[in-house]
């Protein structure tokens, strides 16, 4: 019996089980994995890594600054050896030659400082250095005379060392949270701010009025006095035995308990009726009455309606690829979500997120903590500090080392809390204060429309909804359905934003037409995979895009990479890392010339194929390798012994069932 012939699946068949339904002369046989060998380098190690103290880590690294590769930056600027000031103690190398001798091959092209009208502060060390007219790297200003400044939102040294000494004060954020009951961690239950079976004390001028919560009973309430003579120190009356005085609230214990959430300290003592801060502490504002605030519906809100927003991303949401973004149609941008923890200890990675370009001309940051004194204070830091157009509260986070500390999705399970924080930053935050979002902690079980009408009121000037709960990460298509029930119950002052899958204008269009309530949609992996979506939206038309334009999108990032991290050879490595981390995603999209159905749908599995020529095949590569290949069409080559693992594994393509 003859074998029955093969015949291939139609279009519409191949979408319902999430393939991508590429043309069949573009289709090609799957590659053969098996017999590849798998380099000595990848192979896991059976030796265990010996654990080096930190002693030795900071011996390596003072060793690693001496080494020729380091050369000194005056030195690098200026091209003399005698010009540093710190002679023999400079931590850092003084042997120029052995720098010249140990230096790569410059790279092709001009000096990305010299584009923005500046000097390269890089000097020799600068991997476009012969380019540089005089060696060094000097070159003229602008027309005005002045370097034009296009990167803004940078730490202090003075500020900085003040968050390290814990010196700093928070006298807004503070009387803000004394206010509302929040002193300390908010792990409180009831309305009045307190636990079932908790003391509440207040100072007053006769004495201390301590309330004690009963569950099975009415509050008891009781009076101390301030002082105690010395002839009842041993009376201890009904009173002490209820409310300990170690445990009341009086001038001498009134400070916060010291915070074990991220490893933070909380900082200082609070400041409750003074009107200048103590000796060797710095107060962030002079004001702390409370009556001069800025109410909520008093500020200035953003309008986000249908503006192209795109969402903080982790990693590869970082500076230059906003810029890529604004080129190409964004409007609103969002910098990476950042700890507040890690910002109040002054941690300048952690800062670095916070960055501006002058191109975000509506810009604002995402901050991620687990307290109100915590995120309070972060808030009144940033004000002082950065300028921006909005801060968002990132509550849904769900990565394991966020959630486990009970930030991000984990507030989703105390809403008691959420409104805590919300209220203590909006009183404290003279800029709109927006939400972030998604629709449980667990799948199945969605709240946020049982607490969207009360956003606004805790202060909130906009809440973003991901479309998914935090057990499902990334798996299954976003509830939009469910997106548009909440944006329905939501008051006419509360800007309802929608987030998840949108990776076309007709996804665009589809969600704003099936609900006008909507504010707009926000843009997160569709602008991952294809950055140009900002574009079509625009445009309402599928752009097929050439391999030479995405190559050029490429080059952009390259370029505002440069600038962003420098144009010495950790700044071009670090250039190529992030460039490979957004590569990870950009494989995943299907040129349009190439679907037998358009548009691309993000859930999406893509069938092997080959492109239209042999840089769009190279595009379509999931393989790293191939991604350093591009990456050493911009950056040169790579240096010896690298290797490069995608830093986020989740995969938009999982199992059909999930899809």
């Amino acid at each position: 019996m003859e074998d029955e012939e093969r015949v291939s699946p139609e279009p519409h068949e191949l979408v319902a089980r999430a393939i991508a339904p590429v043309k069949k002369f573009y289709l090609r046989p799957p590659p053969v994995r098996d017999d590849v060998p798998i380099p000595d380098d990848t192979k896991p190690s059976l030796l265990a890594k010996e654990k080096k103290s930190k002693r030795q880590l900071k011996r390596e690294r003072r060793q690693e600054q001496k080494s020729p590769v380091n050369l000194c930056p005056v030195i690098s600027k200026t091209g003399d050896v005698s010009s540093c000031p710190y002679k023999d103690k400079c931590r850092f190398s003084h042997d120029l030659e052995a720098f010249k001798a140990q230096k790569p091959s410059d790279l092709e092209g001009p000096c990305p400082f010299f584009k923005s009208g500046g000097s390269c502060p890089y000097g020799l060390a600068c991997r476009f250095s012969n380019m540089h007219k005089d060696g060094v790297g000097v070159a003229p200003l602008n027309l005005n005379g002045v370097k034009t400044i296009s990167e803004v939102n940078g730490l202090s040294k003075d500020v900085q060392k003040l968050l390290w000494k814990k010196k700093m004060t928070f006298p807004k954020a503070d009387a803000n949270l004394k206010t509302l009951g929040l002193l300390g961690h908010s792990k409180l239950k009831n309305k009045d701010g307190s636990n079932p079976g908790s003391i509440k004390c207040d100072p007053s001028e006769d004495g201390v009025s301590c309330i004690v919560n009963s569950d099975s009973g009415p509050k008891l309430e009781c009076s101390a006095e301030g002082n105690i003579k010395d002839d009842d120190k041993d009376v201890k009356s009904e009173c002490d035995e209820l409310c300990p005085p170690k445990k009341r609230k009086t001038e001498e214990n009134s400070g916060p308990t010291k915070s074990d959430y991220e490893g933070e300290s909380v900082i200082e003592e609070i400041v409750e009726n003074k009107s200048e801060p103590e000796a060797g502490t710095h107060a962030l504002t002079p004001e702390t009455d409370l009556s001069l605030n800025v109410h909520s519906r008093e500020k200035k809100l953003i309008d986000f309606r249908e503006k192209l927003y795109l969402a903080p991303l982790t990693t590869v949401g970082n500076l230059p690829f906003r810029r890529v973004c604004k080129v190409l149609g964004a409007d609103v941008t969002c910098g990476e979500m950042a700890m507040c923890g890690n910002l109040l200890q002054g941690q300048a990675s952690e800062w670095a997120l916070l960055r501006r370009h002058s191109s975000e001309d509506l810009f604002g940051v995402q901050i991620c903590g687990a307290y109100p004194d915590t995120v309070a204070r972060t808030v009144e830091l940033i004000e002082q500090e950065c300028t921006i157009d909005f801060i968002d509260i990132n509550m849904g986070c769900p990565i394991d080392i966020v959630v486990n500390k009970g930030a991000g999705s984990a507030l989703l399970t105390k809403p008691t809390r959420m409104k805590s924080i919300v209220e203590v930053v909006s009183g404290t935050a003279v800029k709109p204060i927006t939400v972030k979002v998604r629709t449980a902690y667990f799948e199945g079980k969605n709240r946020i429309d049982s607490l969207i009408a009360d956003m606004g009121s805790w202060g909130a000037s906009a809440v973003t909804i991901h479309g998914r709960s935090r057990q499902q990460r990334y798996s299954k298509l976003a509830d939009w359905d469910y997106i548009y029930q909440c944006a329905r119950k939501a008051p006419s002052t509360l800007s309802v934003v929608g987030n998840g899958d949108v990776l076309s204008y007709v996804d665009w269009n589809n969600h704003r037409t099936e609900c006008p309530e909507l504010a707009t949609c926000m843009i997160a992996r569709g602008a991952l995979i294809k950055p140009w979506i900002f574009t079509e939206i625009k445009e309402q038309r599928h752009w097929d895009i050439s391999s030479s334009e995405r190559l050029n999108i490429f080059r952009d990032f390259v370029n505002f990479g440069l600038e962003h991290w420098g144009s010495d050879t950790k700044g071009v490595e670090t250039t190529r890392r992030f460039l490979l981390e957004w590569l990870s995603y950009t494989c995943r999209y299907i040129p349009v010339g190439l679907l037998e159905v358009v548009p691309q749908r993000i859930n999406w599995r893509p069938p092997s194929y080959c492109g239209r020529n042999e840089l769009e095949t190279l595009m379509a590569s999931d393989s790293a390798a191939d991604w350093v290949r591009i990456s050493e069409m911009l950056l040169g080559k790579v240096p010896d012994g690298f290797t490069f693992t995608p830093k986020h594994k989740s995969n938009a393509y999982d199992k059909a069932e999930n899809g």
